[in-house]
Parts: structure tokens; sequence; C-alpha cells
């Protein structure tokens, strides 16, 4: 693989693990290690991409079980105290009172919205990428939706 083509790479897609990765595990440093890994997968697949749709549905996959694995590994399980909690950063960037709604729902409901508010994918794309059947995919973002209107105190931020 080529300079050029591990920068494309990096530029296209970098900023969505990123988020994706976040979205799941609520650690920038977790989000920081998924998207590398991911990347360098990524640059010494064997996979071969049919366009540019096949070749992000496979980085959003891989991201996704990259997420679940770190949620399984044992270390996510330890516990810290209150202090040290205090001193670590959240986000590096300013985050919106709605991504920090979206950030405090079940894993279930924010991974929906994340793939179709923040990724642009359809319901029925949700459902292929995660497994699930697309009335499930429709009813966790119909769910989530819901949610988010409580959480905001009742206003529609559609």
């Amino acid at each position: 693989m080529d300079a050029r083509q591990v920068e494309r790479l990096v530029g296209t897609y970098s900023d969505m693990i990123l988020r994706l990765s976040y979205a799941y595990l609520r650690s920038t440093q977790d989000a920081e290690d998924i998207c590398q890994n991911v990347l360098l997968r990524l640059m010494t697949t064997d996979q071969t991409f049919t366009d540019p749709t096949h070749e992000k549905a496979w980085i959003i996959r891989v991201t996704i079980n990259a997420c679940k694995d770190e949620l399984r590994a044992a270390r996510r399980r330890k516990t810290v105290s209150l202090e040290e909690a205090r001193n670590v950063a959240i986000f590096a960037e300013e985050v919106s009172p709605v991504l920090t709604a979206v950030f405090s729902l079940p894993l279930k409901y924010r991974q929906v919205i994340h793939l179709y508010y923040y990724e642009g994918y359809s319901q029925r794309e949700i459902a292929q990428l995660l497994g699930e059947n697309e009335n499930t995919v429709a009813s966790r973002l119909h769910r989530g939706r819901e949610k988010l209107k409580k959480i905001l105190g009742g206003q529609n931020n559609d």
C-alpha cells in the first residue's frame, strides 16, 4: 500500500471510526486505540472492496466488532476512585447538549442513532450492519428518539 492510499484511508475514515468508537466506549483513549487498530487492519487486509460503500460498511462492521471486544475485555471491568475519574478529560472537543444526551443512552439506542444521524445510513443498512431485523432497528430509533426527547426537556430535536 502506497503513502497516498494510506493518507486517503486515514483522511476518509479516521473521524468516522473515532466517533463510532466513542459512541460505543465513551472513552477518548479507547476510541483512539480502536481507530488505530481498525486502520491498521484495513491497511493490511486482503479484502477487496467493490466500491466505496462496501469499503465503508466493512470498516463500520470491523469497528463495531472491535468495540464489542473491548467492552467484553476484563480490563474494562476494573473500577477507579472518583478522584481518579475526576482528573480524566472526557472528550477533546466541546460536546453539545444533544451529543451528551446521545452518549447517555443505552448502547442499543446509541448505536442506531449514531449510524442513522451521524453516518447517514438507512434503517435497512443499519439492520444489515448490525445483523438485526429492520423492524428492530426502527423500534430502537423510535425509542431512542423518545428517550432523547425526555432528556432534552421534551423538545423535538430531530
